[in-house]
């Protein structure tokens, strides 16, 4: 008996996308953008400053629409819908962690954490259970109290992995999560996203330039110039990409 294919998360089809520039006329970034992502993957998209993969990316999360091509997020086509429409999109099923944490200086860390659950009028008795069970998770039980400007930079990113997974969100969307950190605390960060991903299968998508933060992800999609030239299981290193 064959086993079940693992459901399609995001799958894009020939996307572009094209921006106006100022002064007339316009400059294309993506060139037909192809690939699915399947549940449970650990993907890291990769290229270099200006190869389009940060404009993936945020098509990717629904904070942008491409120009051209389809965007299917969990089967349902996503790619005309509304400003508002995309904002439910990216509330109920996508976690997002960021390389500048995003946390709010003046509410505490229990706060920070319930934001997004907020957002979803979900009671505040259920809010501050699932912010703790988060909190919990991440191993900071100890510090919903906190400011954000008590914590050191890899405590801050534990807080924004708390608040991406308080949603209960079957993708997380990365963008450049080591970016503010140190080697050290990064490499915490990035092991904390490969036991995310293997013990309770939340699906990855971390977008990246350096290949020593790729290598954790076990597939890399390189980007350059707009286009992909590398889709496939991670390489040993990043000479022929």
């Amino acid at each position: 008996m064959k086993s079940k294919k693992p459901e399609i998360i995001i799958s894009l089809k020939s996307i572009t996308k094209i921006f106006p520039l100022e002064v007339g006329g316009a400059q294309q970034v993506l060139f037909d953008i192809t690939f699915d992502v399947h549940a449970g993957e650990f993907v890291a998209i990769m290229g270099p400053s200006g190869s389009g993969k940060s404009t993936c990316m945020n098509i990717i999360g629904a904070l942008d629409t491409p120009s051209g091509g389809t965007y299917e997020l969990y089967g349902r086509n996503i790619t005309g819908l509304s400003a508002d429409e995309l904002a439910v999109i990216r509330n109920q099923h996508i976690g997002f962690v960021f390389q500048q944490f995003n946390l709010l200086a003046k509410r505490t860390v229990l706060d920070n954490v319930m934001l997004p659950l907020m957002y979803r009028g979900l009671p505040m008795s259920e809010r501050v259970r699932r912010a703790r069970e988060m909190l919990k998770r991440v191993g900071l039980e100890k510090f919903e109290n906190y400011l954000p400007t008590q914590l050191s930079g890899g405590m801050k990113q534990r807080v924004a992995i708390a608040r991406a997974l308080a949603g209960d969100p079957k993708l997380i969307l990365a963008d450049e999560p080591t970016g503010a950190l140190d080697s050290k605390m990064g490499n915490e960060i990035l092991k904390f996203f490969k036991q995310l991903n293997h013990d309770m299968g939340i699906t990855i998508v971390m977008i990246t330039h350096e290949f020593d933060i790729a290598k954790y992800a076990s597939r890399l999609i390189h980007i350059r110039d707009g286009h992909i030239n590398y889709d496939g299981p991670m390489p040993k290193s990043d000479r022929n990409l």
